[in-house]
């Protein structure tokens, strides 16, 4: 019984001559996998966090905003993390500069009354 146990592992464990594996080749469904990701998703969020912060330091008085809250002003005094924007006459209020969405131009607003 015991050389039936000792054939049987034998035979599951044929492969003492054969060569092993590149251990790179295994693991390129990984790295193909890293590569599709990083193209797909890091770079355009790191494009897109680009352009926003150039939005953001590019602010200035007198520019039309939205905050990600759907508040529409206009930008009356600039600090490092705040920005103050007014958003009715005499209706002034302190915004932190992450949480202004976009700047408006013209055609922006022009659509938006169209909308309406």
């Amino acid at each position: 019984m015991s050389n039936w146990f000792e054939s049987a592992a034998m035979a599951q464990g044929g492969t003492e001559g054969a060569p092993a594996a590149n251990p790179l080749l295994s693991f390129a469904p990984f790295i193909l996998i890293f590569i599709i990701f990083y193209f797909l998703l890091v770079l355009p969020q790191q494009k897109k966090a680009k352009k926003r912060k150039t939005m953001l330091d590019a602010l200035k008085k007198g520019d039309r905003v939205t905050t990600t809250g759907g508040v529409i002003g206009t930008v009356t005094n600039l600090q490092q993390n705040v920005v103050t924007v007014q958003i009715a006459e005499g209706v002034r209020v302190k915004v932190k500069r992450a949480f202004i969405e976009e700047v408006l131009s013209d055609e922006t607003e022009e659509t938006e009354e169209r909308t309406k």
